[in-house]
């Protein structure tokens, strides 16, 4: 039995934190002002060296809660691995050291190393020999590089565990206990997960000194995310998503099925039918992965089919709806999926499609959710637009990233200086390891592409094509 969830304190204000002025300076100018309910729970019992259950889900705020933790147990004159985090997804550990990094910032010289697979080994093990204080990556890759002796754990005093339940569903249990067990016993053990399975309390019970269990509320409360339930036949799917996008016509849209094999099916069927619409499952190899998550952030997608799998740790900016194409047997991994729409004070749209095999599923989310579906018929639905939904940008590939010493600032340059286009024309720019890619207004994408073929970038010639459906 876990022990009795902990109040979170009385103010709600990061001032009222233990924290160094440099780092309350940096968090007021990233706009955090006020704790998100998990922070207000888990950083004052954290603050103080406590062992830590933490039940919250994807964009609570829980990557800065233990971010923050981490942080104010580092030595930065201690030139050794202090804080390990452990992640189920490549996708996932890039986003939370880019948060780290961020929280960081008051911090003189922190350095962080990110280690997961799909990436070459032989840049991972150059970074660990120049030394690093942070350590962020999934199991497997690390567990690896102990085998190598290229990462040493024993100056570590933190050990974070994110999205455990995800690394649970993954078959990951026995080697996070490996690399537990190659941590020192006198360490601080933060656990974070969306739900509560048998599993967590069974680590817990492994390697956690008395964790103190923090718990959030689990539905959305307030009317920030509209819910539309409809009902379907089974093979009617596909037109119906199609009916309510041409109805609705969301600028970017999130569509869960519970297959891989309908995720590819309905991509196909919508791209026919002249959306922009990219699949994201389990199987698909790192590179492509990557394009696809690239293109949907930077709104040269409109519409990401995804199963949950995949989809975990996903975290988009100002998603405007979210599809459930089928209806999940687990009510909290519908939690999990509606939260992504009508986040940071944006409303939300949650158009979810039942079947009639399926209504004791939405029994579930009802009792979860404490409040009855409010169902609609789809025959309501009619186009309201002309024309397919087109995504305002397109995204151009550059062939070299980091390891070419590529940045924003230089391909910006390049467009904006060299090439003539205005800053409006250019979108999300994003640099990886041996690739770039940069979001441009639909209309300049393959002049553009052309003209930097054509070019340099920090005075070099590189490789360049659009990437296109």
């Amino acid at each position: 039995m876990s022990p009795p969830p902990h109040t979170p304190p009385a103010s709600s204000s990061f001032s009222s934190l233990a924290l160094s002025p440099p780092t309350l300076t940096n968090l007021e100018r990233m706009g955090y002002l006020e704790m998100t309910p998990i922070q207000a729970a888990s950083l004052p019992p954290a603050l103080l060296g406590k062992d830590i259950i933490a039940q919250a889900k994807t964009g609570s705020g829980k990557t800065a809660a233990f971010a923050l933790t981490l942080l104010a147990n580092l030595n930065a004159r201690r030139f050794a691995v202090q804080s390990l985090v452990l992640c189920p997804t490549r996708e996932l550990a890039d986003q939370v050291s880019a948060e780290i990094r961020r929280l960081a910032r008051a911090d003189d010289n922190i350095k962080l190393v990110t280690l997961c697979g799909g990436v070459p080994l032989r840049g991972q093990l150059a970074t660990l020999e120049h030394g690093a204080h942070i350590v962020v990556g999934t199991p497997g890759r690390v567990m690896d590089h102990l085998a190598r002796e290229s990462l040493k754990l024993d100056a570590l005093n933190t050990l974070v565990l994110d999205e455990a339940d995800r690394m649970l569903d993954m078959g990951f249990f026995d080697d996070i206990v490996t690399v537990a067990k190659q941590c020192p016993k006198a360490r601080q053990t933060l656990l974070f997960s969306a739900t509560y399975p048998e599993g967590i309390a069974k680590l817990a019970a492994q390697f956690m000194r008395e964790p103190i269990t923090v718990k959030v509320q689990a539905q959305h409360t307030g009317g920030a995310i509209e819910q539309r339930w409809y009902e379907v036949a089974d093979n009617a799917r596909t037109a119906a998503v199609s009916l309510l996008l041409n109805h609705f016509r969301p600028a970017s849209t999130l569509a869960f099925c519970n297959t891989k094999a309908q995720c590819r099916k309905l991509a196909d069927a919508l791209r026919a039918q002249g959306f922009s619409a990219l699949a994201l499952y389990g199987e698909l190899e790192q590179r492509e992965r990557d394009q696809v998550l690239v293109r949907f952030a930077n709104r040269s997608c409109s519409i990401l089919v995804a199963t949950d799998v995949a989809a975990r740790g996903l975290d988009i900016a100002n998603l405007a709806a979210v599809i459930n194409v089928d209806v999940t047997p687990d009510p909290e991994v519908h939690i999990h999926r509606i939260g992504r729409t009508g986040r940071a004070g944006e409303s939300g749209l949650v158009l979810n499609l039942v079947s009639m095999d399926e209504m004791g599923s939405v029994g579930k989310i009802e009792v979860l959710q404490g409040r009855e579906s409010v169902w609609h018929p789809l025959d309501e639905c009619k186009p309201t637009g002309k024309g397919a939904l087109v995504p305002p940008m397109i995204t151009v590939h550059i062939q070299g990233g980091r390891k070419e010493k590529i940045r924003p600032g230089d391909v910006l340059g390049a467009l904006t200086a060299d090439l003539g286009y205005t800053r409006e024309q250019i979108g999300k720019i994003d640099v990886n390891e041996f690739s770039t890619y940069v979001a441009v207004d639909r209309a300049i994408a393959h002049d553009a592409a052309r003209r930097l073929n054509d070019g340099r970038i920090k005075g070099k010639s590189v490789k360049v094509r659009v990437l296109e459906d």
